[in-house]
C-alpha cells in the first residue's frame, strides 16, 4: 500500500470513529476489510447518516444514492476506493 493510500485510509478511520462515537475504539482495531455495519464495528442506520455527514464536509463528496452507500461504506476498503474515485 502507498503512501497516499494509508494516510487516507488512517484518515477515513478516524472520521468513522468521530462520526459515529466509537471512542472505545482505536484506528488500529479497525481492519481495512471488516465489514463496518451490523458485524464487524456494529454500525447502525444512524451511523451511516453520520457517515454521510462526515464524507461530506471531510472530502466534499456527496452520497444521495443508498445503493451507492451500501457498497462505499461495506468496509474502510472500500470507502477508500470510493474516496479515491469520486474526491474533486
Amino acid at each position: 500500500m502507498d503512501e497516499l493510500r494509508k494516510k487516507l485510509v488512517a484518515d477515513l478511520k478516524n472520521m468513522i470513529i468521530r462520526a459515529t462515537g466509537l471512542d472505545d475504539v482505536a484506528p488500529g482495531d479497525i481492519d481495512d476489510a471488516e465489514p463496518l455495519f451490523v458485524e464487524g464495528l456494529g454500525l447502525d442506520s444512524i451511523d451511516a447518516l453520520e457517515l454521510v455527514v462526515a464524507l461530506e464536509t471531510d472530502f466534499g463528496i456527496r452520497i444521495t444514492d443508498a445503493a451507492v452507500a451500501r457498497e462505499a461504506f461495506s468496509s474502510v476498503s472500500a470507502l477508500a476506493d470510493f474516496v479515491e474515485k469520486n474526491r474533486p
